[in-house]
């Protein structure tokens, strides 16, 4: 089987990746220096070695114009890697220096022509008796026999060999320090990804046991100690999660097994003495039990879609509150309800919010002892809809839990009733996905207020 360069790329740590990165990056940038390093140094030395030649060559014009140079003596010069030449116009050697040929110019006519304009000319030594390529610089000077041309022809051998040495030297140095830097980052990155590790062992230990758990927590406060930070924050919302739907599952088999329970009792005392059994009265029964399952499962349901943020948020629309509530008021004659003469428009599901209300309502209607009233207005740039009863109200310590799921403060005077617990639990999440607020408060003089505030829809 084949390994595609693909498949081995993937099959390479984060930690051989983040080195083989750096050394890459390190390896360019070494080489990119050492050539603009041999580069600048190569010029310094040229440049160097072009301003000493030139400055010999004026220190002979000087001398040739206060005519001090006489023939045999050579031309006074510093260091043997130094020659120098005076021609004329014709091309003869008028003075020389020490080692200097006396009677063969060292640049022939064209290397002459090609000085003297100002190009860099470079000759081979042995012409000079001189290892090495050899620099000459010209200089002219004018003087009573005509023109004449001071040739200084200086080495360049110990200077290339200089940048040779560096060369060598970069040449060396450079891959023991990609190799050194390589091991340090190998280290220093696994260092760094050890937390990382410890994270994916502890995310490893947590799924494999299925238990709630916490991931390490690293000290050192960086990415990886916020990145474990967060991972505890979400594990933690997921055990509340996970707890909170448990939780439910167990209270909604408890209360489909009560009417189950009720309906099977009932079905096998009929079973047992039909004789004795009341047909009419007994398919009453089991129609109240039925109603009781299915306005269970309704419930469930609508918590379930209320749960899914995104189905909610494809359900909505434009919805006129006043209307709606007129609506719905007709279907609760006891209720207290007059049509507003202006129009309140919010951005939402009709259904939901309709239900909702009416989930007050009834909640409103089983404990009031006379009057229910539903009523609609504005209140701090919100719309407010508040049901309100005169009955015995909710204890302030109690009015945040009973929005709780499957939560009743009386429970055997809710379950006769027909009440899930879920009443609340509905109204809460209906309008939270409606972006507003549901709040309990006293009513006056005696009872409970429930204030339901929506967002205004813009024109």
């Amino acid at each position: 089987m084949t390994t595609t360069p693909s498949a081995v790329r993937r099959e390479r740590s984060l930690r051989t990746r983040i080195v083989l990165l750096g050394v890459f990056g390190l390896t360019v940038g070494l080489a990119l220096g050492g050539i603009t390093l041999i580069g600048a140094l190569g010029f310094a030395l040229n440049r160097t070695a072009n301003a000493e030649a030139a400055k010999t060559a004026q220190g002979v014009v000087a001398l040739i114009r206060e005519d001090v140079l006489r023939p045999p003596a050579p031309v006074p010069v510093a260091g043997t890697d130094v020659r120098v030449q005076v021609v004329d116009d014709r091309g003869r050697v008028r003075h020389s220096s020490v080692g200097a040929d006396r009677l063969v110019p060292m640049l022939h006519p064209d290397e002459l022509s090609r000085a003297t304009a100002g190009e860099r000319v470079l000759i081979d030594g042995v012409r000079l008796g001189i290892e090495g390529p050899v620099l000459v610089v010209p200089a002219g000077v004018d003087t009573g026999d005509g023109r004449l041309t001071v040739l200084v022809a200086k080495s360049m051998d110990d200077l290339y060999q200089s940048a040779n040495v560096v060369r060598t030297a970069l040449l060396v140095a450079f891959p023991l320090l990609v190799v050194v830097l390589a091991i340090v980052g190998w280290r220093v990155v696994g260092a760094t990804l050890r937390p990382v590790e410890e994270l994916r062992r502890g995310a490893e230990e947590i799924t494999g046991s299925g238990r709630a758990g916490r991931l390490p927590v690293p000290a050192s406060r960086d990415e990886i100690h916020r990145l474990a930070v967060t991972l505890n924050d979400m594990l933690a919302r997921l055990d509340t999660a996970r707890a909170r739907q448990r939780a439910f599952v167990a209270d909604a088999a408890h209360e489909l097994r009560s009417p189950l329970a009720s309906m099977r009792v009932q079905l096998e005392v009929a079973q047992r003495l039909p004789g004795d059994t009341d047909w009419p009265a007994f398919a009453d029964d089991l129609m109240l039990d039925a109603d009781r399952l299915s306005r269970l499962v309704d419930d469930l349901l609508l918590l379930a879609r209320a749960d899914d943020s995104a189905e909610a948020a494809r359900r909505t629309a434009p919805v006129e509150l006043g209307e709606l509530l007129t609506d719905l008021a007709a279907r609760y004659p006891d209720v207290a309800f007059t049509a507003p003469a202006e129009q309140f428009w919010t951005d939402g599901d009709a259904d939901a919010l309709r239900r909702a209300v009416s989930n007050l309502l009834d909640n409103a209607g089983r404990h009031a002892r006379s009057t229910v009233a539903l009523t609609i207005g504005t209140d701090a740039g919100r719309h407010l809809i508040a049901v309100t009863d005169d009955g015995p109200g909710i204890p302030a310590a109690d009015r945040e839990r009973v929005f709780d799921r499957f939560t009743r403060l009386d429970d055997a005077r809710a379950r006769d009733a027909g009440g899930s617990g879920l009443g609340l639990a509905i109204v809460r999440e209906v309008v939270r996905l409606h972006h507003g607020t549901i709040t309990l408060a006293d009513a006056t003089p005696s009872g409970l207020r429930a204030e339901i505030r929506l967002p205004v829809l813009p024109e």
